[in-house]
């Protein structure tokens, strides 16, 4: 880089880890948005420089998904006026609407004016600089400009090498992370995963499973034997007072693969009703019709609420149904769940159904 000089280097085995890259829409101002993602320490450290030498007091998040929330937050606790814009009607596409809305009422109840169901179309410039946002039922003026649209795989240098793309244009890879040119290996955000539910492809970019990919991939270019099974898709979040988590498929992928299922939401507490700081958690298993089997849960609540995902997490890996989730040996003191833990409380609501 220093150099610049060109050269081959020779390799036994190839490892690609070449990550994923901010989604930028090609849209009218677009060029000199100066935040377009929040996907690296560089990029966050840009922002936060931008924020102290510029006085903003209006900003503008674009896109309702993790890093969105992230930055909605992270503006209102600067004391800025937020506005967030999402296509979707409600913030965090990867969970149901009905889980979704309790997210969006959240940032309401912080002071994020939510957009939702609306798409941008483009930017309001002036001397060089963003000023606003267009979308396609209002203009929206702002001292700066953060889009959250997610990310996609950076997978240019493997498409112009010949090797095979797959799902959403990540590279494809088999269970040891081996792609389809033999000799090279791929992990991290630029490579596919496997779904454990729907028993498909699938691409997610989250470090955890990041970090899982690049120990097989290591262990096997070590001359070693190591599988990656697949994902289940588990994320978790905080957004200002409230924890947010999912895992499995949501109702809308259910749907896509034609897999006929029920769901059950319960309201809880975090601890026992009685003890201090007990508060709200709301819970929703899928499970399929018939059968049982588990293909799903989301939780919204206050404080100890979303690392009880684990155990839905982990019941999905298992395989268990619903039922099996009752029975579940699970801790209990009034400090941390009541009696019947409220993942419980959910599975014996699906059983019921069932």
């Amino acid at each position: 880089m220093q150099t610049g000089r060109v050269w081959w280097e020779p390799y036994d085995q190839l490892l690609l880890a070449t990550g994923a890259l901010p989604v930028c829409p090609a849209l009218p101002g677009a060029d000199i948005v100066e935040t377009c993602g929040i996907n690296t320490l560089q990029s966050g450290i840009e922002l936060q420089r931008l924020l102290d030498e510029g006085g903003a007091k209006k900003g503008i998040i674009v896109g309702g998904g993790y890093i969105g929330l992230e930055m909605a937050e992270a503006l209102v606790r600067r004391g800025m006026e937020v506005a967030l814009i999402a296509r979707s009607p409600e913030v965090m596409g990867t969970l149901d609407e009905d889980m979704g809305h309790l997210v969006s009422q959240a940032l309401r109840d912080s002071g994020v004016t939510l957009f939702l169901g609306e798409t941008l179309t483009g930017f309001e410039t002036r001397g060089g600089k963003v000023t606003g946002a267009v979308t396609d039922k209002r203009s929206l003026p702002a001292d700066i400009v953060i889009l959250g649209l997610g990310v996609r795989p950076s997978t240019s240098l493997a498409a112009a090498a010949g090797i095979p793309l797959g799902e959403k244009g990540a590279i494809r890879v088999n269970e040891r992370m081996q792609t389809g040119i033999d000799g090279v290996w791929a992990a991290g955000d630029c490579a596919e995963s496997f779904h454990l539910i729907s028993r498909r492809p699938f691409y997610i970019a989250l470090g955890t499973v990041a970090n899982r990919q690049g120990r097989v991939a290591g262990i096997n270019l070590g001359g070693g034997y190591a599988t990656f099974p697949g994902v289940v898709g588990t994320a978790i979040t905080k957004v200002c007072q409230v924890e947010v988590a999912r895992t499995g498929l949501q109702e809308k992928e259910l749907k896509k693969l034609g897999v006929e299922w029920l769901s059950a939401v319960i309201k809880s507490r975090t601890k026992a009703g009685y003890f201090p700081g007990a508060g709200e958690i709301t819970v929703k298993v899928l499970a399929e019709r018939g059968s049982g089997r588990l293909l799903g849960g989301q939780i919204v609540g206050m404080e100890g609420s979303a690392k009880r995902i684990d155990t839905l997490a982990t019941a999905l890996h298992a395989g268990f149904t619903v039922e099996e989730i009752i029975n579940l040996d699970l801790g209990y003191a009034p400090p941390f769940s009541p009696v019947w833990d409220p993942v419980v409380t959910a599975a014996r609501r699906a059983a019921k159904l069932i």
